[in-house]
């Protein structure tokens, strides 16, 4: 059975390009715009991993994965930021809230596939 990949971004057409990238290697992937939407969407979706973006309306990045980190479901689920957010101190303050990798916009689609397949749980 497929695993489940959470994308959430603001930006429609980097969801779609991150989406069609993993759905090309097999992966099922679940869309949510910004943070709250993806922790509405998270009991139906059961992602295995989860490729956000820092900077989006309503919920960032930052604030989605420290909620995440705080359900115990999701505890060890790994979070990989794709942000063009490139200085030291965001990279940190994603590191601290639980992230696992840091990808910068704009991105190349096998380099984001390499970091899924690195993190993915079994």
């Amino acid at each position: 059975m497929a695993k489940t990949i959470m994308i959430i971004d603001d930006s429609a057409s980097l969801r779609q390009v991150v989406g069609i990238a993993l759905k090309s290697v097999g992966y099922n992937v679940v869309q949510a715009e910004n943070g709250r939407d993806a922790l509405e969407k998270l009991a139906n979706a059961a992602p295995k991993l989860i490729i956000c973006d820092v900077n989006m309306p309503i919920m960032d990045g930052i604030a989605f994965v420290k909620e995440l980190k705080s359900l115990p479901e999701y505890k060890f689920t790994p979070v990989i930021m794709l942000t063009t957010e490139a200085g030291e101190e965001k990279r940190m303050e994603g590191q601290m809230a639980g992230a696992k990798a840091w990808l910068i916009k704009p991105f190349r689609p096998e380099v984001a596939i390499k970091a899924v397949q690195k993190l993915i749980l079994p």
